[in-house]
């Protein structure tokens, strides 16, 4: 059996770096399970607003920097609705090798094993892993950093999970698919697509300028269950850039992404604690999650440090301290509210998002940013929901409160991919 340690972090990615990082810089005992070594490079992208790494002083962390960032909400063609809509605030791309440093750095010292923890279970007041590899590991906490698709952490059954999908491209084309350095955010304009593609569920354009001749261009869907399958976003992706005369002349990377939107929150009476996706930390209105991690894991490293001194502590009361400092009441029940409105757009057709959107960024900058990055205390964010709704046309109303009509919502079933 290795050494025991205080903290236990199963995972390499992301949230497991953040984790063990901000333990580590407390003084506790930390050591690690990856599948594959920590310093691997990541293989997706990391977007993120420029201030919220400004408000955590990080934003020497980003590769690429924009502030022409912008959205089309229209349908495309010479209609007066096709122009841009204008952000407003900066938008930046993570140096992936840079943030995977960060964290490393600041985890220095904590050991990492190459292994797959196969059995977590609570002995006493320690908690033992047992790996694939035949070593067994134990610890006072483990946290489960490695995923949403992990088995060791409980939680409630409400139906299918949903997810959005996206497939994406980082190469050169014929000619820039957008505006040379611009960041897009949302291009739902859809005059690419036939009147069957319509009516099915939409995508929408996720793209920047990453300099010297390189774009990336990505096909992106909502939440959807089952999820748009990637060949179906690959498809659309190219009639986007065949109705524009762009082609791709070489392609640097491919992106494939899936995560859940929607997973319900783990039962936070269990001996084991989460973090990252695996406790749900996917924001279910954007579907990002880096910029949570940034914020929520120094308060929670800091409750755990503070309450590992206490040698009578045991797993489970570790970690009934670690679920009440990453999910007090406050988060819970603004969760709810953003599952609540996911649930209502997962069922509104082409036309009817494109409305919600247009609508969504007429608010106050302040307002969607802080919708869209978590930061509203929640009487705010419960006034800015009523305010979207005060500002939405009839149809849209109808929808957020009544979901669309059955003959509006759209459909995807697996024949479509």
């Amino acid at each position: 059996m290795a050494e025991p340690v205080d903290v236990l972090v199963l995972g390499g990615g992301p949230a497991a770096l953040c984790v063990a990082s901000e333990l580590n810089q407390r003084g506790v005992s930390v050591a690690g399970i990856a599948s594959d070594p920590v310093d691997a490079p990541w293989p997706n992208t990391y977007g993120i607003w420029a201030d919220e790494l400004k408000a955590v002083g990080l934003e020497q962390l980003l590769e690429h920097r924009w502030s022409d960032t912008v959205s089309f909400f229209g349908e495309g063609g010479s209609t007066a609705q096709d122009r841009s809509h204008a952000h407003g605030i900066d938008y930046g791309l993570f140096d992936r090798a840079v943030l995977q440093r960060h964290w490393l750095e600041r985890a220095d010292g904590v050991v990492w094993h190459q292994d797959t923890a196969e059995r977590v279970e609570l002995k006493g007041s320690t908690t033992l892993v047992s790996c694939a590899s035949g070593t067994t590991m134990q610890a006072r906490l483990v946290i489960d950093a490695s995923g949403s698709r992990t088995h060791h952490i409980r939680r409630p059954d409400q139906g299918p999970v949903a997810g959005q999908a996206a497939y994406g491209v980082v190469g050169r084309f014929s000619k820039p698919p957008i505006e040379p350095d611009r960041f897009v955010l949302m291009d739902y304009r859809c005059d690419h697509l036939s009147e069957t593609q319509r009516q099915e569920p939409p995508t929408f354009l996720y793209a920047m300028d990453l300099g010297d001749g390189v774009f990336f261009v990505e096909e992106t869907s909502l939440a959807l269950a089952p999820a748009v399958p990637y060949d179906v976003l690959q498809q659309r992706l190219q009639q986007r850039l065949d109705q524009r005369g762009v082609e791709i002349t070489e392609v640097i990377h491919e992106e494939f992404c899936l995560f859940p939107m929607n997973l319900p929150l783990p039962d936070r009476r269990q001996p084991l604690l989460a973090f990252g996706g695996a406790a749900s930390m996917v924001h279910p209105a954007s579907g990002y999650m880096v910029g949570s991690l940034l914020r929520r894991g120094p308060d929670l490293a800091q409750a755990l440090a503070e309450a590992i001194t206490n040698p009578s502590l045991g797993s489970a009361a570790l970690a009934q301290r670690g679920w009440q400092a990453l999910w007090p009441l406050e988060l819970v029940l603004r969760h709810q509210l953003y599952q609540f409105g996911l649930g209502r757009l997962m069922g509104f057709n082409e036309a009817l998002l494109r409305t919600h959107f247009a609508t969504f960024f007429a608010l106050p900058r302040d307002e969607w940013f802080g919708f869209l990055t978590n930061t509203l205390p929640l009487p705010r964010l419960m006034s800015v929901m009523l305010r979207l709704f005060a500002l939405a046309p009839w149809e849209l109303r109808r929808g957020l409160v009544l979901g669309a009509p059955p003959s509006q919502s759209p459909t995807w079933t697996q024949s479509n991919g």
